[in-house]
């Protein structure tokens, strides 16, 4: 038997950090959202963005990176603590977050075309596309 909890929140909107507190770090799905004032609402399944499903001590520090635009020594000042300490909780949060590629490979269409142009060779074009793969 699976025991299910169920939080409304008829009255005042309920915060952020009282969702993290009541999921405690597990994956969640959102399944509905009321656009405020509009009375328009989205229902389905919507996976909260990456930021969003870290605690909210993670989520808290992470704000205060970017507010301090990145500076380490910043971040040494607001929490008291070293630049190892700071460091090593970066990394920490970094392992659950996934990078987008900012610069992805060529595509195979961009490949092909620059070989036709004479620009690389066949072979160069074959080691990108297994590259790419």
């Amino acid at each position: 038997m699976n025991l299910v909890r169920v939080a409304k929140s008829e009255g005042p909107r309920v915060d952020w950090q009282e969702l993290t507190d009541l999921t405690q770090g597990r994956p969640f799905v959102v399944e509905r959202v009321r656009l405020a004032g509009s009375g328009i609402v989205v229902e389905g399944q919507f996976e909260p963005p990456q930021l969003a499903q870290l605690g909210v001590d993670d989520q808290v520090f992470v704000a205060a990176f970017v507010r301090s635009h990145g500076s380490i020594k910043e971040m040494e000042r607001i929490f008291g603590v070293s630049y190892p300490t700071i460091k090593s909780r970066l990394n920490r949060i970094s392992e659950h977050l996934d990078f987008i590629d900012t610069d992805p490979g060529p595509t195979g269409a961009d490949v092909v075309d620059r070989l036709r142009r004479g620009e690389i060779s066949a072979q160069e074009a074959l080691a990108e596309l297994e590259r790419s793969r």
